[in-house]
């Protein structure tokens, strides 16, 4: 289990799991009044939130599927990255993709958090890549089967 220390510095309670296998804690909208999001536009949503990560972690900031489905709200960076040496307050940053107005209420849960370990990369510059039975195929490239 990964520790992260964490701040609350507004007015909702600290993310839980819903339950005891859910992979996200859910985030919360921290602001005083709702707030409508037309269609197409978007906003950065406060959490009052400020987290220390272990240095091998981040936490990614994702979308709740019920508000994508029925709503057509999504985390509009997704999934945004919070890295380990970040103190700063967690924001959130919805858009509205349906043709609806959609109104944010203070304290609505608006994303999702989700903690991994990452490891950092040292890139080695090459001249050949090793050949792979894929090799330089893109997208749709294995098909539909």
């Amino acid at each position: 289990m990964i520790q992260v220390q964490i701040i609350n510095q507004g007015s909702q309670p600290l993310p839980a799991y819903a339950t005891q296998q859910s992979a996200g804690m859910d985030l919360r909208a921290d602001i005083s009044e709702p707030v409508i999001l037309k269609p197409l536009e978007r906003h950065l949503f406060p959490t009052g939130l400020r987290i220390a990560l272990p240095p091998d972690c981040e936490a990614q900031v994702r979308p709740r599927s019920g508000l994508a489905l029925k709503h057509g709200i999504t985390v509009l960076n997704t999934p945004g990255t919070i890295d380990a040496d970040y103190r700063g307050e967690i924001g959130v940053v919805l858009v509205n993709l349906s043709s609806e107005p959609f109104t944010v209420n203070p304290g609505e849960r608006i994303a999702q958090m989700v903690f991994a370990r990452c490891e950092q990369a040292q890139l080695i510059q090459v001249d050949t890549l090793s050949e792979t039975e894929r090799g330089e195929g893109g997208y749709g490239h294995t098909g539909t089967k």
